[in-house]
């Protein structure tokens, strides 16, 4: 267990998933069950209570493996980046859609019916997933969530070309710990998303996501040139810049997404001590 990431194994003492058997230790393991989101945005937080922290998020359409359920909550790992925690039961369904379109603007609302008229059922954010079902003029229905103006979605092969164009989109977001979507965000999530959107899956949080980083981009740290594309790494801290001197980021200094000159950003930082430690580059 030692060797395993937290965050990412489904085991307690008391209770594990099947496919860990072996690997962990734990009084009984059970089977998962996948069942789907169906609110906007659900967190996945570290205890069975509405205060518990929020490590994560599941957006419209994920899937999460449940093991237990409890009191109205439901504890197991998420399939979109391996998260484990609790989520509220109520924002998940046993019968999973196929989902085949995703949410392509930074956030648009799903309508109670194929007005803007209508009242807003859900305000889906990007990256979310829904299954298409009638169209009706400018609307596609996603199904068991209301609907949505068919321009702001597209097939999930659809990528975007430029990851930082995204990360630009969430400029001014406000800052949310956990947090990956257009109404809050962290460091990592802003990163996650997106890579998601432009076809390129990661792991949740900054310290997995230069690891993952590392074995596959250009390692341009010690690089005296910055460029657009550039993901820049600090002790617990990530962002992106979006040209040779400017850094995009999430950050709980101005509790936004923030672009400044990369420099300032890096002597702030490094003044808490916590200098750079990796940049990498796409190849």
């Amino acid at each position: 267990m030692s060797q395993l990431d937290p965050r990412l194994t489904a085991a307690r003492p008391d209770l594990a998933s099947a496919e860990l058997r072996g690997q962990v230790e734990a009084e009984r393991f059970v089977e998962p069950i996948d069942h789907q989101a169906i609110c906007a945005a659900v967190p996945i937080r570290k205890a069975p209570n509405p205060s518990a922290a929020m490590d994560d998020q599941l957006l419209a359409g994920d899937v999460f493996a449940v093991l237990e359920q409890r009191e109205g909550w439901a504890w197991g790992q998420s399939r979109a980046d391996g998260y484990v925690g609790w989520v509220e039961a109520a924002c998940l369904s046993p019968d999973l859609r196929p989902i085949d379109r995703k949410i392509t603007v930074l956030r648009t609302y799903a309508f109670s019916e194929p007005s803007i008229k209508s009242v807003p059922s859900h305000l889906l954010s990007l990256n979310a997933g829904f299954t298409a079902g009638r169209r009706e003029g400018r609307f596609v229905e996603a199904v068991g969530l209301g609907w949505v103006i068919e321009a702001h979605a597209a097939p999930l092969e659809a990528m975007a070309g430029d990851f930082v164009a995204v990360a630009e989109a969430f400029l001014g977001a406000p800052y949310l710990w956990g947090g990956k979507e257009s109404l809050g965000l962290d460091c990592s999530g802003l990163v996650q998303m997106s890579l998601q959107a432009s076809g390129q899956a990661i792991a949740r949080d900054a310290d997995q996501q230069e690891a993952a980083l590392k074995a596959v981009w250009r390692d341009v740290t010690d690089d005296p040139e910055r460029a657009r594309g550039d993901i820049v790494f600090w002790p617990g801290h990530v962002g992106i810049m979006t040209d040779s001197e400017h850094f995009l980021h999430a950050n709980a200094s101005t509790m936004d997404v923030t672009l400044e000159p990369f420099a300032e950003a890096e002597a702030r930082i490094r003044a808490a001590e916590n200098p750079v430690r990796a940049i990498y580059r796409q190849p």
